[in-house]
Order: C-alpha cells, then structure tokens, then sequence
C-alpha cells in the first residue's frame, strides 16, 4: 500500500493518501479545496488514479475538495447517509466497504460530533476524522452534535479496536502526527484512563469554545461536495 500523511496549515486539517501499488487506483481521505494542487501534483508524481474522496462528516472548519476533484479526475465523493450531503456519488452507512484493487476501507458510523460522523478502517490503522482525537475529540455543540453518542461511538467502534491499530486522526493542533487506542485508551484526556460517560459528558459540557472561523462558508458548501456559491432549488 502505498501512503501519505498530508496537512493543510490554515485548517490544521490531515488529509489521508492511500493507493494500492498494483492497481495505481487510489483515495484521499478528507481533502481541502486549498490543496488541491498539492493533490495534483502528488498523484501525478506516484503515478495514480484517483478513484474516491472519502469524508469523515460534514465539516465546518475548511471545505472539501471533493467536488474539485471529482471534476479533475472524475473520482467519486463518498459521505455517510445521515450527513446530509446530497451530493454524494457513493451515500455509505455502518459496515459498507470501499474497495480499490487491495485496499478495503471498512466504514464505521461513529456519530456524536456530527450525526454522519464515520471512521475508516484499513488493515493495521483506523482514520477516525473528528470523532477521536490525539488527546481529544471533536466538539458536539452544534450539528446535531451528542456528548453521549460519542463516547458510545468511539468506545464501540475505535478503542474497540486491537491495541495496536494506528490512529490517524483528522485534525492535529500540536504537530502530533499518529497515535495507537492503546494509547489513547490509556491516556486520552475526555475519552481515555476509564473515564465514564457522565465524566465525558460534564467535560463537553464546559468547554467554551469559539466557533469555527471557517463554519458560514464550509458547511453549506459542504454539504454540496464542495462547491461553494451554489443555489440549491
């Protein structure tokens, strides 16, 4: 398999690059529209087919590049049903399968940061989008966000995981690039050291934060793929 670890600055946002060496065919996980060119460039220089863009959720703090990227290539978007994104070529649910030539990504619904919330899971890794965290977890204050479906989601569907599945999260503030669940099983600060879901439940609670600087022009045009300035009607 061949793979990348990319970051998006203004965002802070990890995009994934996974290809199968055989085929060429591959997929990126969470690309930025910004990136776009970094995308093109990358894909041209491995020699690959871009067949899918996979979103973790909805996001609200940088625009996907899924919509540009299914006009340059024409690779395929893939959003969770209850994401609410229309657009979609490829509308996944809990247990699909997203498959290029010996990559099978297994999509697991972990809802609780956004209601279409998934992560993606790939022989030895898992990419768990907003929903875990190196150290944290996404926000549940808005999107139809849940404190306690999270803690249910990851618990179930991410530290349920072997010990030492790697976990490539969507979003890194302090330059921390991979975690293992045996690592944040143990020492994440809202999920991890036994805490219950009442504790998770209080933290969320209390967080205060700001809203994401980016939310008024990345959701709307999200939820179309992408394009931003569009009608819908």
């Amino acid at each position: 398999m061949i793979f990348r670890q990319l970051f998006d600055p203004v965002s802070s946002t990890y995009t994934y690059l996974l290809a199968d060496a055989g085929s060429r065919g591959a997929v990126l996980i969470d690309p930025v529209v910004e990136e776009v060119e970094t995308y093109t460039k990358l894909l041209t220089e491995l020699g690959l087919r871009l067949e899918y863009t996979l979103e973790t959720h909805v996001h609200a703090d940088h625009v996907t590049a899924g919509a540009a990227l299914r006009e340059r290539f024409g690779s395929r978007t893939v959003v969770h049903q209850d994401g609410g994104a229309a657009c979609a070529d490829v509308s996944v649910k809990h247990g699909d399968h997203i498959r290029v030539g010996s990559i099978d990504l297994e999509v697991r619904a972990t809802p609780g940061h956004t209601n279409g919330c998934v992560a993606y899971v790939a022989a030895d890794r898992v990419f768990t989008g907003d929903a875990l965290l190196i150290g944290g977890c996404g926000r549940t204050d808005f999107q139809g966000g849940d404190s306690g479906r999270l803690y249910d989601s990851v618990h179930q569907q991410i530290l349920s995981l072997p010990a030492d599945t790697l976990v490539y999260p969507g979003h890194d503030y302090k330059g921390r690039t991979i975690s293992t669940v045996k690592e944040e099983t143990a020492m994440n600060l809202r999920l991890g050291g036994g805490k219950s879901r009442e504790e998770f439940i209080e933290i969320m609670a209390n967080l205060k934060l700001a809203y994401p600087k980016q939310i008024e022009r990345a959701v709307p045009a999200n939820l179309l793929c992408g394009r931003e300035g569009v009608i819908q009607g």
